[in-house]
């Protein structure tokens, strides 16, 4: 975006930002920011518009805040039931959260039960979008290919829905064989659409934890040792191959090693439309955790790494070879970790992480590690807005787009507490840790829900947000 406008505005608008510095992913300055009817109609030089030749406007006083765009969390679980469990929040309580964070679009999983139809069960995902503080988007997801997935597809894109989730290990459950990734990513190829996968080699995994439940080793605390990171960087080149092979997009989620990352790097430099997501528990945190007191807390796919593959990670984030940070938000509780502490094989896999997504990675990585405020904006919400089919609506602050906005306050230090958090678990794996920056109000579609850390407009609005072929959004 160019720098502020001067206006000749005085007719009235519903809100002015004022006295902040304006941050998106291509430019920050002071800036006001003019907000009616739910967009943003106008990032203006500072005092330009005149609250005074506007009775009735709302006026926000963002002086020594950083004013950004609301967050995009590419990679959401919301009520998800994957084996026995299923994670503890509604839309209502992800969202909730999510908000209090300066997250204010989600997007989510529809992912099939063995026997369901993928679009059916996006639908009645879909419906639940209304029930959220904030805006929501969707992946679909495949399991196996039949005669009625094209047409699935087909009636998925029409409705808005153009990334399609898949998976190379829990088989019997949402495993895809090779065959059905390259149909679906070929149809979704010419509908504009992509792969949002989940890469670990089961078969790798099957025979390593199948070693460690006959040595004994199959509890919490040897998780790190039951998923390889080798199966994660073997899945992700045989991935690769396919897209390459077909020329269609894919998109990693929760890479987690610098070897995932670096494969996808260099398929970029071929020519193939890859993109590497990462998530925050696995740029901040490590395996260590697994030899505290409560090992299955940390219990997830793909497991915490090693402390020396962590940095690597975030190295990879502060080289641009990362296009966006997920919360990969499932929202167990400790009870239901513990039940099957004893096997990881039948543990619900998944930190609860929507709310903490922002504020950890701000101190983390922009306080401790020099990543500059715009590149934090463009991996937490302009490519996650771009790879969704969302932007310009979403993960910018400009004329026309969507008036969600966060407030941020770069020197607030709060000690994460989960009992002041809004998840709906009794847990957060950042427990303890000190973090600097955290959103102080946070504005959706033009309303402030949350104001100096209050909600303060508990009304619903949340929409599904239909997606726009996603051709034009692969430059990130």
């Amino acid at each position: 975006m160019s720098h502020p406008a001067t206006i000749a505005r005085t007719e009235p608008v519903d809100l002015v930002v004022r006295g902040g510095t304006v941050v998106n992913a291509d430019w920050q300055g002071a800036a006001d920011v003019l907000v009616d009817g739910g967009k943003v109609l106008g990032v203006v030089e500072p005092g330009a518009y005149r609250a005074a030749q506007a009775p009735g406007t709302t006026e926000i006083d963002a002086t020594g805040r950083l004013v950004l765009p609301g967050g995009v969390d590419p990679h959401c679980h919301v009520g998800f039931t994957s084996g026995d469990f299923t994670s503890l929040d509604d839309y209502r309580q992800a969202t909730t959260a999510a908000v209090f964070g300066g997250t204010t679009t989600i997007v989510d999983f529809a992912i099939p039960r063995p026997g369901e139809n993928p679009a059916d069960v996006a639908a009645a995902q879909r419906a639940k979008a209304d029930h959220g503080l904030c805006d929501s988007a969707l992946h679909a997801c495949v399991v196996e290919w039949d005669d009625t997935v094209p047409e699935q597809l087909r009636a998925l894109a029409g409705d808005g829905i153009v990334t399609v989730k898949m998976f190379t290990t829990y088989r019997g459950e949402t495993m895809a064989d090779e065959k059905t990734v390259l149909n679906v990513m070929t149809t979704l190829r010419d509908l504009g659409g992509m792969v949002v996968i989940h890469c670990e080699a089961d078969h790798i995994i099957t025979d390593t934890q199948e070693r460690g439940a006959a040595a004994g080793t199959i509890s919490a605390c040897h998780h790190a040792d039951t998923r390889p990171e080798l199966a994660e960087s073997a899945s992700v080149a045989e991935i690769l191959a396919i897209a390459e092979s077909v020329a269609a997009p894919v998109y990693f989620v929760h890479q987690s090693t610098p070897e995932a990352v670096d494969l996808v790097a260099r398929a970029r430099g071929r020519g193939v439309r890859a993109f590497t997501e990462t998530v925050a528990h696995h740029l901040v945190l490590d395996d260590s955790a697994y030899a505290g007191p409560h090992p299955e807390r940390f219990v997830c796919c793909p497991p915490l790494r090693d402390a020396d593959t962590v940095a690597g990670l975030r190295s990879r984030v502060l080289m641009g070879q990362v296009a966006t940070i997920g919360s990969d938000h499932c929202c167990y509780d400790t009870a239901q970790k513990e039940s099957v502490r004893h096997d990881v094989r039948a543990m619900p896999n998944g930190l609860p992480g929507v709310e903490t997504r922002m504020p950890v990675i701000f101190s983390e990585l922009v306080v401790k590690g020099g990543l500059p405020a715009g590149r934090f904006v463009e991996v937490m919400c302009a490519n996650p807005a771009k790879l969704n089919g969302l932007y310009p609506r979403k993960g910018v602050i400009a004329p026309g787009s969507d008036a969600d906005l966060v407030l941020w306050d770069p020197t607030l230090t709060r000690v994460v507490d989960s009992s002041a958090l809004h998840m709906a678990t009794d847990y957060t794996p950042y427990e303890g840790l000190t973090v600097t920056g955290w959103p102080e109000t946070v504005v959706v579609g033009g309303r402030p829900v949350v104001t100096t850390g209050r909600l303060t407009d508990p009304n619903s609005q949340g929409r599904h947000l239909r997606s726009d072929p996603l051709s034009r959004s692969f430059v990130c």
